[in-house]
């Protein structure tokens, strides 16, 4: 996301303000994209437009995609329809793609009749993509050869199509049907003889996705292969489009924020945290303190109906409480992280429980020791002392367990996992484990 840049609005102004068209230009053309997006973002709308205008239609969707989404759809809602059709067709398919999705279905079938043709054909098929999949993650424009031509050939053929190509490091190679059946480096076709064919230069095992295969899968594959794209097939193993590196890092930042804002117990934000609104704000966080004040309130009316005649033991509830929820929160993190990161899956839920069970109980000795000790300081006896270690064995293998088998069942009914957030495991494990508490008091104390 840009931010305002207050030192050059005042000289951004003074050009818009002498309509000096030619001096916007000279700026746009010496600047980043992104710069431009930076330094321009604090105009009002009419200015913006009027900025925009002064450009090339190719600069104006080089510049375009660096607002922030959220002020690209207020822009698009509000310009001159005649700007739409050329901005539209100049912008990268998958950035295009993403404004889109933002916008009513209504106005997006208003607009698409200023596009060309083709360019509503990919927008429609980009459209009706999930927008979790990696079909929403891709692009068009890429560079593909038929098998028999010659290397120098092929170069001469890539001068063509470089300026329509998103990156053409990687040449896909395609038979007759588009189906895709290798694909040659630029590096590889450069210190070719002329004469080789790319067939005899190709790589025929070639790493893909699916075009309705989730994202998660794209970013593993890239990670794993260090691709700087890898191709998207159809059922047919058809070449529909390409994810290239950049926009798997955005995927892997937002859906970072995402896991980070459930873990936190806050619904994602769709807009930044200072462009959020206080209400919005209020009812993203204030649903999921609801719930865990209701799950508190069930540890509160536990305790309330509980007669302690062992006054000593209230002292130690929050150590108690403490133990088995930062275990478990543990246990939910590194479980959560491992299934986003495919190091492991839900066909290995037992092994994953195995491992819990075990780490809760060496960490549960762990604590119970400098617990047992504690406790012998206050407790009447030492075997009345002996209720403290037990309980935190017991909670602490408790959280080890929820903490990891929680998310499990999330990802198992379609949910992400990261929704079993830390605060919410707390909760639980807080709630089960003041009965365990008061359970074992009870047993060992009468």
């Amino acid at each position: 996301m840009v931010s305002a840049n207050p030192i050059l609005l005042p000289e951004l102004r003074s050009l818009l303000a002498d309509q000096d068209a030619a001096g916007i230009r000279e700026v746009a053309e010496e600047l980043h994209p992104a710069t431009v997006a930076e330094f321009s973002e604090g105009l009002e709308d009419a200015e913006l437009w009027q900025l925009l205008a002064a450009l090339s239609p190719e600069q104006q969707a080089e510049i375009f995609p660096y607002y922030p989404l959220p002020r690209q759809v207020q822009l698009l809602e509000q310009a001159d329809r005649s700007h739409l059709g050329p901005l539209l067709e100049g912008m990268a398919p998958d950035n295009r793609d993403d404004l889109l999705r933002e916008l009513e279905p209504e106005f997006v079938d208003a607009i698409l009749p200023l596009v060309a043709k083709a360019e509503r054909h990919d927008i429609r098929m980009l459209l009706s993509c999930p927008e979790d999949s990696a079909g929403s993650l891709m692009t068009t424009e890429y560079a593909s050869l038929p098998g028999d031509v010659t290397a120098g050939e092929a170069i001469a053929r890539l001068r063509t199509q470089a300026p329509n190509s998103e990156s053409i490091y990687y040449i896909y190679v395609l038979d007759h049907e588009r189906k895709l059946v290798g694909f040659v480096s630029l590096r590889d076709l450069i210190l070719a003889k002329p004469t080789t064919t790319v067939a005899d230069l190709m790589q025929r095992d070639v790493i893909s996705v699916r075009i309705d295969e989730p994202i998660e899968l794209v970013v593993q594959k890239l990670a794993r292969f260090d691709f700087i794209a890898i191709p998207v097939v159809d059922d047919h193993n058809r070449l529909v489009g390409i994810v290239t590196h950049d926009d798997v890092l955005d995927a892997v930042r937002e859906e970072a924020t995402e896991d980070a804002h459930l873990s936190a117990a806050v619904t994602p934000l769709t807009d930044g945290y200072l462009e959020t609104g206080l209400v919005t704000m209020t009812w993203k966080r204030g649903v999921w303190l609801t719930i865990l004040f209701a799950t508190a309130a069930v540890t509160a009316m536990v305790l309330a109906r509980t007669p302690i005649p062992h006054a000593w033991l209230i002292a130690f509830i929050p150590l108690v409480i403490a133990s088995g929820g930062n275990s478990g929160n543990q246990s939910a993190t590194l479980v959560i992280t491992a299934l986003s990161t495919g190091d492991c899956h839900l066909a290995d839920w037992p092994r994953i429980l195995r491992r819990e069970v075990a780490l809760g109980l060496l960490l549960g000795l762990l604590l119970a020791i400098p617990g047992f000790l504690l406790a012998l300081l206050y407790a009447p006896s030492p075997a009345q002392a002996v209720v403290i270690p037990l309980t935190i064995l017991s909670v602490v293998m408790l959280g080890s367990l929820v903490g990891s088998v929680l998310p499990l069942i999330f990802r198992s009914i379609g949910l992400d996992p990261a929704l079993m957030s830390n605060p919410f495991v707390s909760a639980i494990v807080d709630v089960v484990g003041i009965l365990l508490y008061v359970s074992i008091a009870f047993l060992m104390l009468g």
